[in-house]
Formats: C-alpha cells, sequence, structure tokens
C-alpha cells in the first residue's frame, strides 16, 4: 500500500455517511487516502498535531467536513500549508446553511476551499484535480472521469429526444 495523498477528516462519526462519498471517488481514482474523526473543540491537541504533520507525511489535500459551527477546516487551514477543502455537513437546524457560511467566511490569509451542503464527492474531485496538476497519471484518470460523465449525459439526452419527456420520465420515476 502507498502513503495516502488526501486526508479526509471529519468531526463525528454521524458525518460519515456523506464523508465517504469523498473516499469513494478517490478510491475509483486510485488516489489513496485516509479517513479520520478529529475534532477542533474535543481533541484540539490531536487535531491540530495531525494537520501540522501532514505535510511531512506526504499529504497533499486535505478533506474537512463539519457541521453547525464547522470549525475544523479553518482550524486545520490554520495550521497547515496545504490546501484544505472544507465539506458543509446538512444539520437539522439550518439545513446546512450554517456550516456552509462557518466554513466559507474565513478570513484573509486562511483560505478553504469550499463545496456544497453534503458536498463530498466534488471534495473528493478536487482535491484530485489538484493533484493531477502535479501527476499526469491522475491529470488523466480525471479526463477519463469527465469524459464518462459527459457519455453518460449524452446517452441521457438521446433517451430522451427518442422517447420523448413523457415516456422518459415515466422510465425515471419506476427506477
Amino acid at each position: 500500500m502507498t502513503k495516502p495523498q488526501v486526508g479526509i477528516i471529519m468531526g463525528s462519526d454521524s458525518d460519515l455517511p456523506v464523508m465517504t462519498e469523498a473516499t469513494k471517488i478517490l478510491d475509483e481514482l486510485g488516489i489513496e487516502n485516509e479517513v479520520l474523526i478529529l475534532s477542533t473543540h474535543r481533541v484540539p491537541e490531536q487535531t491540530a498535531r495531525y494537520a501540522r504533520q501532514a505535510k511531512d507525511r506526504g499529504l497533499k489535500v486535505l478533506i474537512a467536513g463539519a457541521g453547525g459551527a464547522a470549525a475544523l477546516p479553518g482550524s486545520l487551514a490554520s495550521l497547515t500549508t496545504l490546501p484544505v477543502i472544507g465539506v458543509p455537513i446538512k444539520t437539522k437546524s439550518m439545513e446546512g446553511l450554517d456550516s456552509l457560511l462557518s466554513i466559507a467566511q474565513m478570513p484573509p490569509g486562511v483560505p478553504v476551499a469550499t463545496v456544497s451542503v453534503n458536498g463530498a464527492k466534488n471534495a473528493g474531485i478536487l482535491a484530485a484535480q489538484i493533484i493531477g496538476v502535479f501527476d499526469s497519471e491522475v491529470a488523466k484518470k480525471i479526463a477519463d472521469y469527465k469524459k464518462k460523465l459527459k457519455n453518460e449525459v449524452l446517452a441521457k439526452n438521446f433517451q430522451l429526444q427518442k422517447l420523448g419527456w413523457p415516456k422518459y420520465l415515466k422510465q425515471l420515476m419506476t427506477k
């Protein structure tokens, strides 16, 4: 097994169902990753140690999922020079808007790239694209993945045009 290139960190195990989407896409693209539960509020020393050591351990990007106050991505970004991608996790009280705003509103000098609420898959793709800037093998895998997406959309449009929207919609509803 090679060293992980992406660290996927979440503040609680309740975030795991969302954050596994980042792991799945990174695995599909052949990018080693590691998954951890750390908390800026509950285990600050361990979280800080992880962020400070991440680059020396060979990690290239960190993905951090957090809900509510969503301090984890910003906390990690304040302690490392690695790119940090924040995934706002949907909350019960504000549907994830609180998380989104907490992650997106970082002070100057501490950037966190922010994806959509529960957008861990896009966070994984963005991490792969960052790595792909310097790794031509990863860049090719991303290009192939995007070509696959394109072909899927074109195939769906072909079916829609062939069947017409009422029949196509009926097919969708029975899936």
